[in-house]
């Protein structure tokens, strides 16, 4: 099965307001920017956005934020952007934020077809009000369901026409967990390789979990901070 799109525009094509759209990366690392910039184009608006982070102001998910797209943010970080501040601090945007190592469970559960399960991350703070907390063996458990959407956008760096996918190094991070959670799993990739190239032993998502790909172009990779120190003196 060919699920190669010709361009990002016409992979999110269907992409309509309301829905839940999940988005891997971590920071700007592993971003998925075509399709970003091609939902943006779209205009769809009260997104329920699950993703690690919310970019920055003006690149990644930020571009999503800035143009009023976002109803909710379900996340664990968001320090780098200041318009995700602003709207929320005015109560234009609904935000959960999600310990980091529960948000990749509950991707991860959405996945694998499990409802919900139970962590002690959490127990005691504000992320256990309203929610079931059980004691298992002395100790108290809070439950967390699992976290599905609608689409979700990956970036991978080769990918074939049946969607099986290899990440580049740390820019694997949520995207193989995004993938397997969303019900439409559009992916898009540096290079599009024939079917049959790929090393089986290789490919860290089979394309059982992709439904759509495209070969994305004119990438930034870009980085939140950049720091440097002076050369020390030969």
């Amino acid at each position: 099965m060919n699920k190669v799109f010709p361009s990002a525009a016409a992979a999110v094509a269907d992409i309509t307001d309301g829905i839940t759209l999940l988005v891997g990366g971590f920071g700007l690392s592993g971003n998925p920017e075509n399709l970003i910039r091609a939902v943006n184009a779209l205009g769809v608006k009260r997104l329920t956005l699950v993703s690690n982070n919310a970019g920055v102001d003006g690149k990644g998910l930020g571009v999503l934020l800035e143009a009023r797209q976002v109803e909710r943010m379900i996340g664990s970080y968001v320090g780098e952007n200041k318009e995700f501040e602003r709207q929320f601090l005015t109560g234009e945007l609904d935000v959960e934020l999600c310990p980091q190592g529960t948000l990749a469970e509950r991707l991860r559960a959405a996945g694998a077809g499990i409802v919900a399960f139970y962590t002690p991350t959490g127990v005691g703070t504000l992320r256990a009000e309203g929610r079931e907390v059980r004691r298992f063996h002395g100790r108290d458990y809070l439950m967390e369901e699992a976290l599905g959407g609608d689409f979700g956008l990956v970036k991978a760096w080769k990918g074939d026409a049946h969607g099986n996918l290899v990440f580049r190094k740390t820019a694997r991070n949520f995207n193989p967990l995004v993938a397997k959670a969303a019900r439409i799993t559009i992916a898009e990739v540096e290079e599009i390789v024939p079917v049959g190239a790929l090393d089986p032993d290789q490919v860290h998502l089979p394309g059982i979990y992709v439904q759509r790909v495209i070969e994305g172009e004119s990438y930034e990779k870009w980085i939140e901070q950049r720091t440097v120190r002076a050369r020390e003196e030969a």
